[in-house]
């Protein structure tokens, strides 16, 4: 029988799990924790193929994918894995772990759309990792296999995982460094040493996916929890000095080097692309303060509906009279509503809201939907029935949405023009774009040299917005020599027409219209929402009387 102690938990309090009527399901106090299931090892293998299955049944999305992508693979082009670069031109917006792992599968796989969402998947399934093993010693196991199998089978999961960008990944390494610390933490008086590597480990990584916030949010979480259960003194006993140093040495030595490098890059990455998109209110996808509430309830349906169910009984019991004094709050339990509150406040904040953004709050809304489904089913017949009808439904989504992407993609992909523009295309061909930049034609079509982009950018630089030419001449201005050989006016057209080895692809509308285009340009095919052109080289002495040698275009590279 477990003494009564008060709401704020005691320093060198290692906790036990109740297994009262109404309490924590799962393993009895002082039980070491059981090995993993043979049906949940089965369950994850099972869905490690399902997600793989997934990423290999659709292309690549734009822009974000295309983007990212070719990312990574001009990185395994160019052989230099330091600088990011976005058609040639350093990518300084996100740190580049997420372009290494990218990389590093294509390397392994080949230049593939699956291959560069394996890290997306392996993150999304170490996170479901995580989940289990911090939960089934705080908690017990039954009720760590049950959030497990709630966020796998969650649509964030089945559709996130595979999705090329970096919210997956940043947010493994956020739950990850959580759950490390908190495991720390259990362990008597002074927390584990080991545990506590691991989340220093885990913040370095998160700051090398997607810069601060991948330090920030373990921070925020842990310190709100830390304050409320009243364990400063054990926190002073983390390893701090071995620990940091181990993040510094892992997290450091990139951004030192693109510092000295690029001056600047480190202003942009952490100042304007970060503290400036977090207070602005200039950018894209402004949402109403509700929107995460919203989203959340999405991405984890129908278990979100079991954590919603177990909020309105915490509410209920703590209002409720109490005949004797109440036991305290469980303080892991305490630790998911925290880490749950931190992440929704602190990205409800901008006016600027992104589906994945949310990715770091679904570990402990899962937990909380566990409690909730063992305080809904217990001692009902069929919950295992249930459980899996209702996992059915995001599964069955996810299998029949993610074939039909091509037919209601809407932001213009070019895959078609990339697969007809592969075969044609020469080591020495150069590719110009007009109207438009179709982020996914050069991890498609593999091209060599960095697409010639034609605007009016001196325009583009007075008056845009948050959209595609601001991170194309942002990157240039990183490498202005480069970019001016990128970066071209629309005026290029009629000279390129009449040079060899020049492809020119041109956004079209709906009903055919796009750019007018020089008769010297043949048409060779047209898609959904681009069109490809060639030219037609005419004699050197028409070519000398036109003066196509105003500028150099980028030369070729090597293909992986």
């Amino acid at each position: 029988m477990h003494t009564a102690r008060t709401a704020a938990t005691p320093a060198g309090w290692t906790p036990p799990v109740r297994a009262a009527s109404g309490a924590t399901p799962g393993r009895q106090p002082g039980a070491a924790p059981r090995a993993l299931s043979l049906r949940l090892w089965f369950w994850l293998d099972a869905l490690a193929l399902l997600l793989s299955a997934l990423a290999a049944a659709r292309p690549l999305s734009v822009p974000d994918e295309g983007r990212y992508a070719d990312i990574s693979r001009w990185m395994l082009m160019s052989g230099n894995w330091l600088v990011p670069r976005l058609d040639g031109l350093p990518f300084f917006q996100k740190p580049p772990l997420t372009h290494w792992l990218q990389a590093a599968g294509m390397a392994v796989f080949g230049v593939h759309p699956w291959a560069v969402r394996l890290p997306g998947i392996a993150l999304a399934l170490l996170m479901i990792f995580m989940t289990v093993v911090a939960v089934r010693r705080m908690l017990g196991n039954a009720l760590a296999e049950r959030a497990a199998l709630m966020l796998g089978t969650s649509i964030a999961v089945l559709i996130g995982a595979p999705y090329v960008n970096h919210d997956m990944g940043v947010a493994a390494w956020i739950s990850v460094a959580i759950w490390s610390f908190a495991l720390a933490f259990a362990h008597g008086e002074r927390p584990h040493a080991g545990w506590a590597y691991v989340g220093f480990l885990a913040c370095a990584l998160g700051l090398l996916t997607k810069g601060l916030i991948g330090v920030a949010l373990p921070a925020l979480v842990l310190f709100v929890w830390i304050s409320w259960t009243r364990q400063w003194r054990k926190a002073w006993r983390l390893p701090w000095t071995s620990g940091l140093a181990l993040f510094a040495i892992v997290a450091l030595p990139w951004f030192v080097w693109v510092g000295l490098r690029f001056p600047g890059a480190l202003t942009y990455l952490f100042w304007v692309q970060q503290f400036d998109r977090y207070i602005g209110t200039e950018f894209n996808n402004t949402q109403p303060w509700w929107f995460y509430l919203a989203d959340l309830a999405l991405l984890l349906f129908p278990w979100s509906l079991f954590a919603v169910m177990e909020m309105f009984r915490s509410v209920r019991r703590r209002r409720a009279p109490a005949p004797a004094p109440r036991a305290p709050a469980n303080p892991w339990k305490t630790l998911c509503w925290i880490w749950l509150a931190v992440v929704v406040l602190f990205f409800s904040i901008p006016s600027s809201k992104l589906i994945g953004y949310a990715f770091p709050a679904l570990p402990p809304l899962a937990v909380l939907a566990a409690f909730g489904w063992h305080r809904c089913m217990r001692g009902r017949g069929h919950a295992a029935r249930w459980f899996v009808t209702l996992a059915a439904v995001p599964m069955l989504t996810a299998v029949v949405l993610t074939p039909l992407y091509p037919a209601i993609d809407t932001h213009g992909a070019a895959h078609e023009i990339g697969l007809e523009l592969r075969p044609r295309l020469a080591p020495e061909d150069v590719v110009l774009v007009a109207g438009g930049y179709p982020f996914d034609l050069p991890f498609v079509a593999r091209t060599r040299t960095p697409l010639v982009v034609l605007q009016d950018w001196p325009q583009q630089r007075r008056t845009a917005g948050d959209v595609w030419q601001r991170e194309l001449f942002e990157a240039g201005d990183f490498e202005p020599a480069l970019a001016a050989r990128i970066l071209r006016t629309p005026d290029l057209l009629p000279k390129a027409a009449l040079q060899p080895h020049r492809w020119l692809v041109v956004r079209t509308l709906p009903d055919g219209r796009g750019p007018s285009i020089p008769p010297a340009w043949r048409p060779v095919a047209r898609g959904p929402s681009w069109a490809l052109y060639q030219s037609s080289p005419a004699p050197a002495s028409a070519s000398a009387a036109h003066g196509q040698a105003s500028a150099p275009l980028p030369e070729s590279r090597s293909a992986p």
